[in-house]
C-alpha cells in the first residue's frame, strides 16, 4: 500500500498518537516526506483549547525572572513568521481525512506547553488535531480509550512516537490497522529498533536492569502484544522513520531516514551569533547522571567554550536550572518549541555544545548549511549515579560515537 493509498479509492486514514513535543515535530517531517494532504481547507476551524501557562514558564535567568515567552534579541516571540493560518477541521476522522493527530497529553506543565504550540503549527499545516486530556484523572483513560476505540479500528495506518508507552500499546490492541509506523523519539528510537531485532520486551534504556515489578507484571500480555503487532508479517507493515543511527534492523521493518525536509522548509534561515550556546539534559532527572556532578561539568564546559546561554530540556526541574544560573552565570532559557525549531530559526550560537542525546543527531540535520557546529561532551563513567542502570554508559557513549557531523570532545576532567 502506497503512503497515501486507502480503500475503495479513498486517501489512507492516518491516526498519530504523540506524547511530546518531539513527537509531534517529526510525525510532521513524516507526512511531508509522503506528501499527505492537508484536511478540507473549507471546513470550519477547529476550537482550540485554551492555553496554560506553565508555572514559571519561560527562560529562568541569572536573577530569577521568568518572562513568559522565550523571545530572540528583538524581544519578537520565536514563532516562525513564514508558517500561514489554515482553517481545518477538528472532529474525528473522516473520509478526507489523510492525517489526524491525537495529543495524549501529559501533566508536566513545559511538555503540554511545547505541545500546545506543536498542535497550532500540525494545525497550520492543514492537518487535523485532537487533543486528549488522556492523564486529566482516575477516569481520564477509560474516556479517552473509549472514544478513540472507533476511529482506531477505521483507521488504515498508525503513527506512534513512542512504542515503549503502556498507553500506546493499550491503544495497539485496539487497532485494525495493516500500517504501523513509529517516528523518532530521539534516542529510545534505537533502543526500541534493537530490542525489536532481538525479539526482546521493550524496556526503555535508562531503566534500572533486574526483575520487572509487580506494575511490569501486571502490564506484560499487553507489552507482549504490541511487540507482536510491531513485528511484521504477511498482514502488517511496519516503517521506523528515524534520524538516528539504525544498526540492527529487525527483518520486514522499512527503515526511512528523517533529515529535517520540512524544518528546514520552514524555519530559518537562522540568524548565527559569535558565541557558543549549550544544550541541557534531563540525565540527572531521570536518575542517571549525579546532580552535583553535571552542574560542575556544566560550569566547567561552559567556561572552556565561552557558553553564556543554556537552553534547558523541557524535563529538568525549577531548582536545578536556578541553581544552574547561579553558579554559572549562563542565561537559562526554556524555549516553548523542540530545539531543532529554535535553532532553525535562531539567533543561534556559531558552536552548540551537548552531552551525549538526541540533537547531538538531529541538530546537524536541522542546521545543514548554516555553518553551525554540533560539539558534543562525553559522560564520564564517574558522574552516573548507584541506581544508573548497569547498560547507561554504553548507551550513551554508543549515542556519541555514532553521531555524525558532530565534533567530539573529552569528558570534563572535574576535581
Amino acid at each position: 500500500m502506497s503512503p497515501r493509498a486507502g480503500h475503495a479509492g479513498h486517501p489512507a486514514r492516518t491516526l498519530a498518537f504523540v506524547e511530546s513535543p518531539v513527537q509531534l515535530l517529526n510525525v510532521l517531517e513524516w507526512a511531508h516526506l509522503h506528501g499527505l494532504h492537508a484536511t478540507d481547507p473549507t471546513a470550519p476551524p477547529a476550537p482550540r483549547p485554551e492555553p496554560t501557562a506553565p508555572p514559571g514558564g519561560g527562560p529562568v535567568g541569572p536573577a530569577g525572572a521568568a518572562p513568559a515567552v522565550p523571545s530572540d534579541r528583538g524581544g519578537a516571540p520565536v514563532v516562525p513568521p513564514q508558517v500561514r493560518r489554515v482553517a481545518v477541521g477538528g472532529g474525528l476522522p473522516g473520509e478526507d481525512a489523510e492525517l489526524t493527530v491525537v495529543v495524549l497529553a501529559p501533566t508536566d506543565p513545559m511538555t503540554r506547553g511545547q505541545l500546545r504550540r506543536m498542535a497550532d503549527l500540525a494545525r497550520d499545516e492543514g492537518y487535523r488535531v485532537r487533543w486528549e486530556e488522556a492523564r486529566g484523572g482516575t477516569t481520564a483513560p477509560f474516556h479517552t480509550i473509549g472514544g478513540l476505540a472507533g476511529p482506531l479500528r477505521r483507521a488504515d495506518r498508525i503513527v506512534m512516537g513512542d512504542p515503549f508507552s503502556r498507553y500506546v500499546q493499550l491503544l495497539l490492541t485496539i487497532t485494525r490497522a495493516r500500517d504501523l509506523v513509529v517516528v523518532d523519539d530521539g534516542t529510545a528510537t534505537m533502543e526500541f529498533v534493537a530490542q525489536l531485532a532481538r525479539g526482546e520486551r521493550l524496556v526503555r534504556w535508562h531503566r534500572k536492569g533486574g526483575r520487572p515489578g509487580p506494575r511490569d507484571l501486571l502490564f506484560a500480555p499487553v507489552s507482549s502484544s504490541a511487540r507482536r503487532r510491531l513485528t511484521p508479517n504477511g498482514r502488517r507493515r511496519v516503517e521506523v522513520f528515524s534520524s538516528m543511527p539504525v544498526t540492527e534492523t529487525p527483518e520486514g521493518v522499512t527503515v526511512t531516514a528523517n533529515d529535517f525536509a520540512w524544518t528546514r522548509a520552514r524555519f530559518g534561515p537562522p540568524r548565527i551569533t559569535r558565541g557558543a550556546d549549550m544544550v541541557g539534559t534531563s540525565l540527572v532527572e531521570t536518575g542517571v547522571v549525579d546532580g552535583d556532578r553535571y552542574l560542575e561539568a556544566v560550569r566547567d564546559l561552559a567556561k572552556a567554550h565561552g557558553a553564556t546561554r543554556y537552553f534547558a530540556h523541557r524535563r529538568e526541574n525549577a531548582a536545578k536550572l536556578h541553581r544552574l544560573a547561579a553558579e554559572t552565570g549562563l542565561e537559562i532559557v526554556r524555549p516553548d518549541l523542540p530545539l531543532e525549531l529554535i535553532a532553525r530559526r535562531g539567533p543561534i550560537g556559531r558552536t552548540i555544545l551537548s552531552f551525549p542525546s538526541t540533537v547531538v543527531h538531529t541538530l546537524p540535520l536541522a542546521l545543514a548549511g548554516t555553518g553551525v557546529r554540533v560539539a558534543v561532551c562525553d559522560i564520564d563513567p564517574g558522574w552516573l549515579t548507584q541506581n544508573a542502570s548497569p547498560r547507561a554508559q554504553g548507551f550513551l557513549s554508543g549515542v556519541t560515537d555514532t553521531a555524525r557531523d558532530v565534533h567530539r570532545l573529552a569528558a570534563v576532567a572535574l576535581a
